[in-house]
């Protein structure tokens, strides 16, 4: 007889890549060795029955920006992970901004990766940066172990990371289609953004109309389609660019893009205060409305936070000068999956969206799934739980997001790195490079 399994978990509500099904999940170095029936007997030196509980596969989010090192007291790697992990997510990819220095060179993510060293309790890969003059960085960045590059169309806020003009979008696109890399954008056209006219929401959302992002759109799939780079929009708020994005899939355009959580879930109609304040914006709910189809149809692959955490006093007084960005990494999950479910979909959607797609754009493929080989990172998920989101007990190194107050539905019970439960006290994470182990 073989030796035991080191954990087996089984729940009738498990997602697979087959959908939601009831199913029994054995854990051998740190890998799924087996995903077999509910009821099948595995040895294991501990089994878990979830019951009724949903089994989820660790979410990935390709979004997040930890701030470490240089400005740690917006968010470090420690209290970066532990919030992941509490919201069901097991691997980050940590932006190359607005950490000092922004990873635009192999001596920057060098540094960052000692930063992150020993801090981190769920994996962590990290994005390089391009940027005017760093056009040579970018190969040896790819050769390094970053999962690609991601550029600014427009300003980004930090004075150290500017943005690439027409040309230089172009010849970044053309440098990484030569080694067969992934360059991410941030779109949108600054010949259409304007400062706000006064302090209120409705300037500052009229200062960014939705055709600035097309056009941005618009400008990375003709030249993603003249170089043939693989592309990608990262957090696309307007509906007006689905369009030419659907168009550009068709056409065979090596272009995907994202959405976030505060897009789907929050609207221009409720902003309450600058804590809402991001950029791209938050946009009215018909717009919302037509995120969703496109989540739905897959022209937008993923779902991921674009965690942009500032200290408290950079988010006052009013949306004219307020620091952009929202702090939701540890709510996602709940925050998706509370109105996935009022719009009929399932957990297993909620999965392809913010596990599986975002691993598949990572080329992560061991993460994001429930199969065999797979890293057993695992989460126990109450779907049907309720809470009242306090900012003050969140994990993220200072108290503002906008879902403070809001009623969300579905609480992580517990998350396994590898097998192993994270208990917030001993990091276990590693730091990922490309496609490798």
């Amino acid at each position: 007889m073989s030796s035991p399994y080191e954990l087996v978990v089984r729940s009738r509500r498990a997602v697979t890549p087959e959908g939601e099904r009831p199913a029994a999940v054995a854990v051998r170095d740190g890998r799924i060795a087996e995903v077999g029936a509910y009821d099948d007997p595995l040895p294991a030196l501990e089994t878990v029955d979830l019951g009724d509980l949903a089994l989820l596969p660790g979410l990935v989010d390709t979004h997040v920006h930890v701030n470490e090192p240089g400005r740690t007291h917006w968010e470090g790697f420690a209290s970066a992970t532990r919030a992941a992990a509490a919201g069901g997510v097991t691997a980050i990819v940590d932006m190359p901004l607005n950490s000092l220095p922004p990873t635009v060179s192999v001596a920057a993510l060098e540094t960052k990766r000692r930063a992150a060293e020993g801090q981190c309790h769920v994996d962590v890969a990290f994005w390089g940066g391009a940027i005017p003059g760093n056009l040579a960085d970018l190969r040896p960045l790819h050769e390094a172990g970053v999962i690609g590059v991601k550029c600014f169309l427009s300003p980004s806020g930090v004075d150290e990371f500017p943005a690439l003009d027409r040309e230089g979008l172009r010849a970044a696109l053309a440098e990484v289609a030569s080694f067969d890399g992934l360059l991410i954008a941030h779109a949108e056209d600054p010949g259409l953004l304007a400062e706000p006219a006064g302090p209120t929401y409705a300037e500052f959302l009229r200062s960014r109309p939705q055709d600035a992002e097309r056009r941005a759109v618009e400008q990375v799939v003709e030249l993603a389609a003249e170089t043939g780079a693989r592309a990608h929009i990262v957090h696309v708020s307007a509906a007006a660019c689905l369009e030419p994005l659907r168009r550009a899939q068709r056409d065979g355009v090596r272009v995907t893009a994202e959405t976030c959580p505060h897009y789907l879930t929050l609207s221009a109609e409720e902003v309450r205060g600058p804590a809402y304040k991001c950029c791209p914006p938050i946009r009215e709910a018909a717009n919302r409305d037509a995120l969703w189809r496109a989540l739905a149809e897959g022209v937008l692959i993923g779902v991921v936070s674009d965690h942009s955490p500032s200290t408290p006093d950079l988010k006052v007084p009013d949306f004219a000068a307020a620091w952009g960005g929202i702090s939701s990494l540890q709510l996602g999950l709940p925050a998706v999956w509370t109105a996935a479910r009022e719009r009929g979909h399932g957990l297993a959607d909620v999965v392809r969206w913010m596990a599986a797609g975002p691993a598949r754009l990572a080329g992560l493929p061991y993460k994001g799934v429930i199969r065999e080989g797979a890293d057993a990172d695992l989460v126990a998920f109450d779907p049907d739980a309720g809470f009242t989101v306090d900012v003050a007990a969140l994990h993220h190194r200072n108290p503002v997001s906008p879902y403070d107050g809001h009623a969300l539905t579905g609480v992580v019970r517990t998350t396994w790195l590898r097998g192993v439960p994270v208990d917030f006290a001993t990091p276990r994470g590693r730091l990922l490079k490309g496609a490798s182990r």
